[in-house]
């Protein structure tokens, strides 16, 4: 997997102060990307376990709330062992350190079984999320009026709520 940063002071994508990787690959290709840049596959640096230990470094301090991760796509089939390993490492280092994801997929329709992005490490994956980003950008529905994202139809998914409700719950901010 390849990386285009690391953020370690992100206070734009999640609540809190937050260290913020950004992943590579991206084959939504919605008009209006931020990003276009990360759609590349090969975009930026090669991730390591280097990444992961200066990622892991920079979550210590009191003042950090969490990780976020985006991109490019986490949900990619090729950057979700990645970013399943990185998830699985924090929730296990920092378990009250929130962990956010953002992803032009649908959780219901794609990264349920069956769906054209769910693979072995999917469900590792959303397992330890707080909080999942779903949805592409839609530029007709741009509104930069919204919390935490950028078109009225990504939905700001409770996790753990929707785990215990066995439905998608959405965080109202």
């Amino acid at each position: 997997m390849y990386y285009g940063a690391v953020k370690t002071c992100d206070v734009a994508n999640g609540t809190g102060v937050r260290v913020s990787l950004f992943v590579s690959g991206c084959t939504n290709h919605c008009e209006g990307c931020f990003q276009p840049e990360t759609w590349s596959f090969t975009y930026g640096r090669k991730y390591t376990q280097e990444t992961k230990e200066e990622i892991l470094r920079a979550l210590e301090p009191d003042y950090i709330q969490g990780l976020t991760v985006l991109g490019g796509e986490p949900f990619e089939l090729e950057n979700q062992p990645e970013v399943a390993d990185l998830v699985t490492a924090v929730r296990e280092r920092f378990p009250g350190k929130d962990i956010w994801c953002y992803t032009g997929f649908v959780l219901e329709e794609d990264l349920a079984p069956g769906g054209r992005r769910f693979g072995e490490y999917t469900e590792q994956l959303l397992a330890g999320l707080t909080v999942l980003v779903d949805g592409r950008f839609e530029q007709d529905k741009k509104n930069l009026g919204l919390a935490f994202r950028g078109s009225s139809n990504q939905r700001l998914i409770d996790m753990e709520a929707s785990r215990r409700a066995g439905r998608v719950v959405c965080l109202e901010l």
